[in-house]
């Protein structure tokens, strides 16, 4: 099992910005595949950022070119940096990491490809 646990959120003013990280356990295996999702209340998850361990990098189109992912292999941690935060940003964000044994989706991903999760840490963008 791997356990994931979100750091960083909070309140901020549209235009601002916001570093949220999650840390992950060890494992058997190296992690490769890991993402990070969303949900706002009423609404489904959604991908929002992916990346390797090689560090190839996936964007869902709303957030491109304001929000960064990035991970630290060695603290085992990842990382998503947001910028330009906007109202509609405000969600609960969660950490997830997709099973070493299986393959990466393509792109950021559906929920489902994702095998572990965290807790989720909230997100809100005030205008």
């Amino acid at each position: 099992q791997v356990q994931l646990q979100e750091s960083g959120g909070g309140s901020v003013q549209a235009g601002g910005s916001l570093r949220v990280s999650c840390l992950y356990s060890e494992y058997t295996y190296e992690i490769d595949c890991m993402g990070w999702f969303r949900q706002a209340p009423g609404k489904v998850r959604e991908g929002v950022a992916a990346i390797t361990h090689d560090g190839t990098t996936s964007y869902a189109a709303s957030v491109k070119g304001r929000f960064t992912i990035s991970r630290d292999n060695d603290k085992r941690t990842l990382y998503l940096q947001m910028n330009s935060l906007e109202p509609e940003d405000t969600a609960m964000y969660y950490c997830a990491a997709v099973d070493p044994v299986l393959s990466c989706p393509r792109g950021v991903g559906l929920r489902h490809n994702y095998n572990y999760w965290g807790r989720g840490t909230q997100v809100t963008v005030s205008s």
